[in-house]
């Protein structure tokens, strides 16, 4: 009876173990090598089981010798693989926020460079650009054309603040894509139906809104992605609240420039 049972529950089993190769076979190589690069800080390898950044990048389709532009990457958590993954013929051009000036009459020490000036000096990281967002709205804009723009977790914090006027934003992102270029949009997930309501109190967007604001600039959906899905994300808590921070539930959106 044992026998039978345990072979029973391996038949169930097994679709479950292909189903999971499957998976891992679908990472590509060079993807699979930035992600298990060991001189990652093991504060982003803490974050990958929820993060799925090789998933990501496999979803976005992120190759060697590619051109990417990266919106708002903080601390470098995708910078690092993304760099790695492009390899030497590519380029990571890196646009964060500006840096806050120091207030007027102010004795204190200058602030430490921000962290993604460091990385960019870091010889493992030969291939990065460090800029500000502004660059995206210069006249030319300051960043050549590229095959893929990436942000993740950012996009609905261009919602908030009083000049913010996200339309002309998508409209800078799609101008300094070649054409066929990919938009990619990863950030955390509000209720259906909520919109734009959620993204300066809980720091959520509504990925449906996302998507009609995207295609507006011009933008075809290509593509999306649940790899860093959390069923158990209520979505009324804001990102950071200690319920969820670390297992925010998060889509993945993947548009083209016709």
């Amino acid at each position: 009876m044992r026998a039978s049972l345990f072979v029973a529950a391996a038949l169930v089993a097994a679709p479950l173990w292909v189903a999971a190769a499957a998976a891992a076979d679908k990472i590509p190589a060079p993807i699979a090598a930035a992600v298990a690069d060991t001189t990652r800080p093991s504060a982003d390898t803490d974050r990958d089981a929820a993060r799925k950044p090789a998933e990501m990048l496999a979803f976005a389709g992120i190759k060697a010798g590619q051109q990417i532009a990266e919106l708002l990457p903080g601390g470098g958590y995708f910078t690092r693989v993304l760099s790695l993954t492009v390899g030497p013929k590519g380029h990571i051009y890196a646009l964060g926020f500006p840096p806050r000036p120091a207030p007027a009459g102010s004795s204190a020490p200058p602030p430490p460079p921000p962290a993604l000036e460091v990385l960019a000096k870091d010889p493992h990281y030969p291939n990065i650009t460090v800029s500000t967002i502004a660059a995206l709205n210069a006249d030319p804009p300051a960043v050549p054309q590229v095959d893929l723009v990436w942000t993740s977790d950012n996009y609905h914090d261009l919602h908030n603040g009083p000049t913010a006027d996200i339309a002309a934003f998508n409209k800078h992102v799609f101008s300094i894509l070649k054409s066929g270029g990919v938009f990619v949009v990863i950030d955390h997930v509000a209720a259906a139906g909520h919109g734009t309501s959620d993204t300066s109190t809980l720091h959520r967007i509504d990925p449906e809104a996302v998507k009609t604001e995207v295609q507006a600039a011009g933008f075809k959906l290509a593509g999306s992605s649940d790899a860093a899905h959390n069923p158990d994300d209520p979505h009324t808590a804001a990102v950071r609240d200690s319920s969820i921070r670390g297992h925010v539930d998060e889509f993945a959106l993947k548009f083209v420039k016709p």
